[in-house]
């Protein structure tokens, strides 16, 4: 979420205290009823809700950001909730019941701004609250504990060589935490951190969070908007169908008025490679890459109240020529709200659109130019307008299919999608699928064998993850033939 809505926030007030409300409540007829309030709906039941309330379980007038950990060693999902306040740990595991376990408080300040990702079994938090830094929290913690909306927790590690920063990027891959939209914090920094381009800081070891380098685009800016300023980005070992540029960490970064790739594999000598530019452009804001890297879908933040677009609209790029990335066309849903956040899964597109909800869309027609959507859950049921009022965020890669999404106004929602396979992969065994044989033996101090039989065309990601939850390596990243 970009800077400029901050007036339009500034109007959010505390609500009333309200305890959370179980389901589910079944999406039926174009409805889904939870706690007297319907919520238009197609093909996602909303399974609870916990609502915002400063005297409520949540502690907090609004929410911001969303994130997700699921704990490798008992199965546990856990939504990680941004707010004015801090960042609330909810156990989501049963979504009919989901269980408040407490809030990191912010580090100073409140802010409306709040950003959340996951390494390894930590979670990272950003936000521009003034020389907030960065919080580094075990989430190994909420192991065993019982639910208690009062508890308190501390962050373990807090990183100061930023202040105020606006997003965090995380390749999970590498191990290298990006802050972008930062103000600066710590002394002894090179110029090159001077504009609010990427701050990399290395967090192999999650306690002992290094600075890595800064950079930025502030040289080869030409438009309007802040010089070398990154808003959001994605961060990637690449293995996409480019082949110059197979094995290298790549950022695509959404930098206000441009789509910029950036080739960040040495932090000090990083390579600007190309921009994507699209018309009737206000704010580039967000994007994310599809699972084969061939596509990144961006939204505009500003192009539906600035009148450049009479309803929401998502911009297609070919990316599978990084030094040449090519505008395919835009996807315009008909509605008319501001479109924010959004994730890839399988082929399917999950867009949070403020007052318009979660829109789950279909990404198979990509090289025309095209998506459909074909599910959604509108959170924000009290208008259609485009102002900055209900859903900020959504995490859909919980394998047992749950959607846990933030609305600023109206609390975490805990959804299930019924007429589609969440993570758009087939099931196992299924046509079209995969086959994944026990390891043998498990556990093992030594050597363990298994066999993948893949029967369709796909990527594959394959890691080695010890008792701890600590990814060892990957073994295998890549599309891979049947």
């Amino acid at each position: 979420m970009l800077r400029l809505s901050l007036l339009a926030l500034a109007a959010l007030v505390a609500l009333p205290a309200a305890a959370q409300i179980n389901g589910p409540a079944a999406c039926v007829n174009g409805a889904a009823t939870l706690g007297g309030v319907s919520y238009p709906c197609r093909g996602v039941d909303v399974m609870s809700l916990v609502p915002t309330g400063v005297t409520g379980p949540l502690r907090t007038g609004g929410m911001n950001d969303i994130w997700g950990w699921t704990d490798p060693m008992t199965g546990r999902e856990y939504a990680l909730g941004g707010t004015l306040s801090g960042t609330v740990f909810v156990d989501v595991t049963n979504p009919s019941q989901p269980l408040v376990l407490g809030k990191m408080p912010t580090q100073t300040a409140n802010s409306t701004w709040r950003d959340i990702k996951v390494y390894r079994n930590y979670a990272f938090v950003v936000s521009e609250a003034t020389n907030h830094g960065m919080q580094v929290f075990d989430l190994t913690r909420l192991r065993g504990l019982s639910p208690l909306a009062t508890r308190d927790f501390t962050p373990d590690v807090v990183y100061a060589r930023v202040g105020s920063v606006h997003n965090l990027v995380i390749n999970e891959s590498t191990g290298f935490a990006y802050a972008v939209g930062f103000r600066n914090q710590g002394g002894g920094l090179p110029a090159s951190c001077n504009a609010p381009g990427f701050h990399a800081i290395n967090i192999q070891n999650p306690l002992v969070p290094t600075f890595a380098g800064c950079f930025n685009d502030a040289a080869q800016e030409t438009g309007p908007r802040t010089p070398g300023y990154t808003h959001d980005a994605q961060c990637v070992t690449y293995s996409g169908p480019d082949v110059d540029y197979v094995g290298r960490e790549l950022c695509f970064a959404a930098n206000e008025d441009v789509l910029r790739i950036f080739d960040v594999t040495d932090k000090t000598t990083v390579r600007i490679l190309s921009k994507g530019e699209y018309p009737n452009f206000a704010y580039s804001h967000q994007g994310w890459l599809t699972e084969d890297q061939r596509y990144l879908l961006l939204n505009d933040e500003l192009d539906e109240q600035n009148g450049l677009t009479p309803t929401q609209r998502t911009m297609i790029f070919d990316v599978s020529d990084l030094d040449s990335p090519s505008y395919v066309g835009q996807y315009t849903s008909a509605l008319t709200t501001i479109d924010h956040n959004l994730y890839l899964r399988g082929r399917y597109a999950f867009e949070s659109n403020y007052e318009s909800g979660l829109r789950i869309l279909d990404t198979a027609n990509l090289a025309q130019g095209q998506m459909t959507e074909v599910a959604y859950f509108d959170t924000y049921p009290q208008s259609t307008t485009t102002q900055f009022n209900g859903q900020w965020s959504n995490y859909p890669y919980f394998a047992s299919g749950t959607i846990v999404v933030s609305d600023i106004n109206n609390g975490l929602f805990v959804l299930r999608p019924t007429t589609l396979t969440v993570a758009g992969e087939p099931a196992p065994g299924a046509d079209g699928g995969y086959t994944l044989s026990p390891p043998a033996p498990n556990p093992t101090a030594g050597a363990s064998a298994l066999a993948l039989t893949v029967t369709a065309a796909q990527r594959v990601t394959a890691v080695v993850i010890d008792a701890t939850g600590r990814e060892v390596a990957t073994v295998f990243a890549g599309p891979a033939a049947p």
